[in-house]
């Protein structure tokens, strides 16, 4: 059975660690790598990621069938973790493009903490909160989106216009409330 758990410490999802098998079912000299994969996870929830990767990638070889294939999401999870502080834009639009790339690719996570980056150094980015309404759309977040969306109109009305058009806002069509906030009455 698997929990998840956040590190008191950090706030970080800690990855939980496979129990071992009973009943003699495991491979044989499996003890080992299970030993190392989960000191490798241990190194990966601790935010040392050079460490982990180098652990993972010397046990991928010999990993157990039962394993490999989280060693090597672990990898790609630890790669990814390294390129981030290279990352430096030189203005918020560069930063919300590469939000839009982290959300196209489905990162979801990522490009919400990169949405929210560029409304923390500026609270007014209108498309920041439109790409926010984006995401939440795609990840069946009705009311989030909804206010997200009504923020980036009330800060740039064209934002209206470019959600009717928006095939990503699919999810919300029947949603009387997205109706009304794109299709206002006029008094």
């Amino acid at each position: 059975m698997k929990r998840e758990v956040r590190s008191a410490a950090s706030g970080r999802k800690k990855i939980p660690l496979p129990a071992a098998k009973s009943g003699g079912h495991s491979a044989v000299g499996a003890g080992p790598a299970i030993q190392h994969y989960q000191a490798a996870l241990l190194l990966l929830q601790q935010g040392k990621y050079e460490k982990a990767l180098a652990a993972l990638e010397k046990l991928l070889p010999e990993a157990p069938a039962e394993i490999k294939e989280r060693c090597q999401m672990y990898i790609s999870t630890c790669r990814r973790q390294l390129e981030r502080p290279n990352l430096a834009f030189a203005t918020p639009e560069e930063h919300y493009d590469y939000a839009v790339s982290q959300l196209n690719t489905g990162y979801y996570e990522e490009a919400r903490e990169q949405f929210n980056g560029i409304l923390a150094a500026y609270p007014g980015a209108d498309y920041a909160f439109y790409g926010l309404a984006l995401l939440d759309s795609m990840t069946g977040r009705a009311q989030e989106c909804l206010g997200n969306l009504s923020r980036a109109i009330e800060l740039n009305p064209k934002n209206r216009l470019q959600a009717r058009a928006d095939n990503d806002f699919q999810s919300m069509v029947d949603d009387p409330r997205f109706t009304e906030l794109l299709y206002p009455e006029i008094p």
